[in-house]
This record gives C-alpha cells, sequence and structure tokens, in this order.
C-alpha cells in the first residue's frame, strides 16, 4: 500500500547551479544584432549573459551541478535520476538522465528524461514529489540539467529578439521524503498550458518535418518566430494573466501567508515588474537576473541561491517558484524555506 502519512513532506535538501567560465555582454549584443546598448540593458535586461566554450556540453554542465548539490550525500542513497535540462543537449533522441547517472555513479538509481521547456524544473518538482508519494520505494530524487540553448540564438533574426537572453549552464535539485516536514516542504504547484502557442517558436530544421539528412540553412538551425506579430499579440492578453494565476494558486493552496520571495525566471524588465507589481511585492522580493541571463529551467535555483547569499530569506518564509516555457507552459510551486540549501560554489563568477 502507498498511502501517504499525514506527517510526511517531500523536502528541497541541496541545490546548485554551475556556470561557464565566459559571458556575452550587451555590447557585444549590439554590435551582433545593431540594437542600441542601452536597449539590449534596459529594456531586455541583459548587462550580461553565460556562454559556454565549444567543448561544455549539456551533459557536463549537469554533472558539474549535480556534484555541488551531491556533496556529503551517499550516492546510493539517490534512487530516482529526472533530467530537467534543454533538449538541445550532446546528441539528437538521447537519454541524458541515464549517461548523467552514470558518469555520477550513481548505482542504485534509475534515470529518465522529462522537458516542459524552462518550465522543467519546477514542473520537474511537482513530478519528483508525486512520484515519491505513489512510490515509498523512491526516497531520495536528484533532478538536473544542463543547458547551452545560447547556441539558438540568431542575433540577425528580429522575429527571435526576446531570445536573445538564452544562456548556458546547469542546474542540480536533491529532493528527499521525510517523516516531517522539517525542511524546505515542497509545497503545491499550478500549471497551465496553452497549445494556441504551440508553434510559435521552433527550430525550422532537424526534425521529421525539415531533416538534417535532407540538407538545411543556417537559418534553420536557430530558434525563429513564424508569426511573431500573431504571438505578440496573443501573449499581451493571456501571459501576465496566466503567470500570475499559477502564481497566486500555488502560493494560496500552499501557506496561510503572503509570498515573502518571488523566485522568477528571467524575461524582459518590464514583463519582469508587471509580475511583480501584480503580486504586490515589492522588487526587493524578486531578483532580475540581468548578469546572468535566461538559463531556462534553472533560473529558479539560481534566483533562490542569490537569495540565500543576499540574506533576503528568514526561516519560516513562503518561497513561489515560477516560470514559464515556450509552448506555452506556466508553472508555479510553492516551498517553506527553512534554512539554506544551495551549494554557494557556482555563484562567484556572474554575480552583480
Amino acid at each position: 500500500m502507498n498511502a501517504v502519512s499525514s506527517s510526511e513532506s517531500f523536502n528541497l535538501i541541496r541545490s546548485a547551479n554551475w556556470f561557464p567560465g565566459e559571458f556575452e555582454d550587451s555590447k557585444f549584443i549590439s554590435e551582433q544584432s545593431g540594437i542600441p546598448q542601452d536597449v539590449i540593458e534596459k529594456k531586455m535586461g541583459i548587462i550580461k549573459k553565460c556562454r559556454a566554450p565549444l567543448d561544455c556540453h549539456p551533459s557536463q554542465m549537469a554533472i558539474n551541478a549535480a556534484k555541488m548539490a551531491l556533496e556529503g550525500i551517499d550516492p546510493d542513497s539517490i534512487d530516482l535520476v529526472i533530467w530537467t535540462g534543454s533538449e538541445y543537449k550532446d546528441y539528437h533522441v538521447w537519454s541524458a538522465g541515464i549517461f548523467v547517472q552514470r558518469e555520477l555513479g550513481l548505482r542504485k538509481a534509475w534515470a529518465f528524461d522529462m522537458a516542459a521547456r524552462c518550465s522543467s524544473n519546477v514542473v520537474g518538482l511537482k513530478i519528483a514529489k508525486n512520484m515519491m508519494m505513489a512510490d515509498r520505494k523512491i526516497k531520495r530524487v536528484l533532478l538536473c540539467g544542463g543547458h547551452r540553448t545560447g547556441d539558438l540564438v540568431n542575433y540577425k533574426d528580429p522575429t527571435s529578439r526576446f531570445l536573445y537572453n538564452l544562456s548556458d549552464g546547469g542546474a542540480a535539485m536533491v529532493v528527499e521524503r521525510s517523516d516531517k516536514e522539517e525542511f524546505n516542504p515542497i509545497l503545491e504547484a499550478s500549471i497551465l498550458t496553452d497549445g494556441d502557442f504551440s508553434l510559435d517558436v521552433i527550430i525550422p530544421g532537424g526534425g521529421t518535418k525539415k531533416r538534417s539528412r535532407d540538407g538545411l540553412e543556417e537559418f534553420d538551425t536557430y530558434l525563429t518566430c513564424p508569426d511573431i506579430q500573431g504571438m505578440r499579440e496573443r501573449l499581451a492578453d493571456r501571459s501576465i494573466e496566466n503567470f500570475l494565476h499559477v502564481i497566486k494558486e500555488s502560493a494560496t493552496e500552499s501557506m496561510d501567508k503572503p509570498i515573502d520571495y518571488l523566485a522568477l525566471l528571467h524575461m524582459k524588465k518590464s514583463a519582469h515588474d508587471a509580475i511583480v507589481d501584480g503580486l504586490e511585492l515589492k522588487a526587493e522580493q524578486s531578483i532580475y537576473l540581468d548578469h546572468y541571463g535566461h538559463f531556462g529551467a534553472p533560473d529558479q535555483v539560481l534566483s533562490l541561491g542569490l537569495a540565500e547569499r543576499r540574506g533576503l530569506l528568514k526561516k519560516g518564509d513562503h518561497v513561489n517558484l515560477a516560470s514559464a516555457g515556450i509552448g506555452y507552459t506556466w508553472s508555479a510551486l510553492s516551498l517553506r524555506w527553512d534554512g539554506d540549501c544551495y551549494n554557494q560554489k557556482g555563484l562567484d563568477p556572474y554575480e552583480a
């Protein structure tokens, strides 16, 4: 019988980011795109963003982050590995999570890959919690992934300007079952998807519709938006509203107190401010990641880690992790913050 005890909780015990040693700054992006540097910095919110060297691949970035998150943890205690990294990874049609499991020596775990674009970590936390609730053999889960979606940015394509913030890095989290709600318990999540946007952001080549073996143009290998005007019009009516919906729903179902800190993905500054204002939060209750860029799923891990490092959190705080992934998937999940869980080693090179 897999009944869950009322005293059981599912806790975020460790987390980490790994960053490569290179970056692109606003001056470089301005030169490549022809957009004024002050627009890159003030409107797009990019002072600089992390980029990986050509020989650093998503699986390695995930492994690097996971090693930090697993410091001091018995590798044989990990029962499950969930890849929450990019689908743009070392190889096409490849199970990165199984490779990562092997490289980390997690002999007693099994692994699978999941994807919800930039919502993969938030959705992944919900999946990890639900799987532990359903299967008592799963007591400790590693979620990890690497991203180098900066490769997919075409600075010459005006339809993809909202993707210029895409950057590279890895993230990892360790979640465990506990007999009592003792440390950073994962609370409730809210997820909303809207298929009206499912074809708005694509890489034209490489799939079954435009096969690599049939020959591709360089443009076919980058992310692009075939109907940018239509997407803007539809997003204008729904994006902020959907963000606020999932954040408020997850928060109100989680704790009898308002949100103390919002770990939000990187987006243009006006959208970030609209969400913070719509929740009636102060500016210092959410860190804007203008010195890092938008990794994808790792943004919430980084934001929470920066908040821990800067002393913005106190025991018992209500923290909400929120993201959106192209497709579109809006997602949010609350947890109660009880103490540092972030390996701080990964922050130094890029902190503002």
